[in-house]
């Protein structure tokens, strides 16, 4: 009886907040599509960045990867009610500690990203901001070596960062 009561319980809870407008898609919107607007690379114009060939469309990738896989929103290729546009604005390697020869032990990936979010239906929803995150690698390997998993680390936690500030509105 006990278990039937909590099953009961359970199941009223889960039907008043869907019926609140609660997603458990972790999403807070009513729109149904999104598109996300190619990311050029700006980053060799901003001091002590380099430019990365390929950067864009990896990012672009991820972030439209990052957003399907999260949400029941679906890609389009224009006109959705959600729309991502930005570009990358840094990437630099930076040593970040020094060994007793005054030489680097580790390098930091720093990879930022400026984005423009429109909500076109909430248009006060919408925001410019950067994000950024980093990788630490030790100074004795090369970035090429470990590029592929700084990418997929970076990428993970900046789209991640990106979903929350546009559509987890908890």
């Amino acid at each position: 009886m006990k278990k039937l009561l909590s099953l009961f319980f359970v199941t009223i809870c889960i039907l008043t907040l869907e019926s609140c407008g609660y997603s458990f898609t972790g999403i807070s919107t009513t729109a149904e599509s999104f598109q996300v607007d190619f990311f050029q690379n700006f980053a060799a114009q901003s001091p002590g960045s380099t430019f990365e060939p390929g950067l864009d469309r990896d990012f672009t990738n991820a972030l439209q990867d990052q957003i399907t896989g999260l949400s029941s929103l679906n890609l389009a290729s224009d006109n959705a009610e959600l729309v991502y546009e930005g570009e990358i604005v840094e990437y630099r390697v930076t040593p970040m500690t020094a060994t007793s020869n005054q030489t680097a032990a580790q390098n930091r990936l720093t990879i930022t990203v400026n984005v423009r979010f429109f909500n076109k239906l909430k248009e006060d929803d919408g925001f410019e901001q950067r994000f950024s995150f980093f990788y630490d690698f030790d100074a004795s390997q090369l970035l090429e070596s470990v590029k592929g998993e700084a990418h997929e680390i970076i990428f993970e936690r900046i789209t991640q960062d990106i979903f929350n500030a546009s559509l987890a509105k908890w």
